[in-house]
């Protein structure tokens, strides 16, 4: 997992471990680049996306960021509340190996 930030790794371990993750999200939307900015004061996960918050585009984009970040497949990742919030929670699945 080199390249790997060692929160990412960590959070990894620990969906390989438990099979699943429920991650509590602050989404930006509009930023400049899509990447994970790092675990906030509050203990959510910030999330940068390019994005506009539309039709569902900036969730999609929320997907495939952390999906990257886990390195799980996209289908992996679900937003189970907040779809039209910045406030999200998601739901990781670990991969079948």
């Amino acid at each position: 997992m080199s390249g790997m930030s060692s929160e990412a790794e960590e959070m990894r371990r620990k969906l390989l471990r438990e099979g699943s993750l429920i991650l509590d999200v602050k989404v930006i939307p509009r930023s400049q680049a899509g990447k994970v900015e790092g675990l906030m004061a509050n203990g959510r996960l910030k999330v940068k996306v390019r994005a506009a918050p539309e039709g569902g585009k900036a969730n999609d984009e929320v997907r495939a960021v952390l999906a990257e970040y886990l390195a799980v497949p996209k289908g992996n990742v679900e937003v189970i509340l907040g779809r039209s919030s910045q406030q999200k929670r998601i739901k990781v699945i670990a991969p079948r190996n």
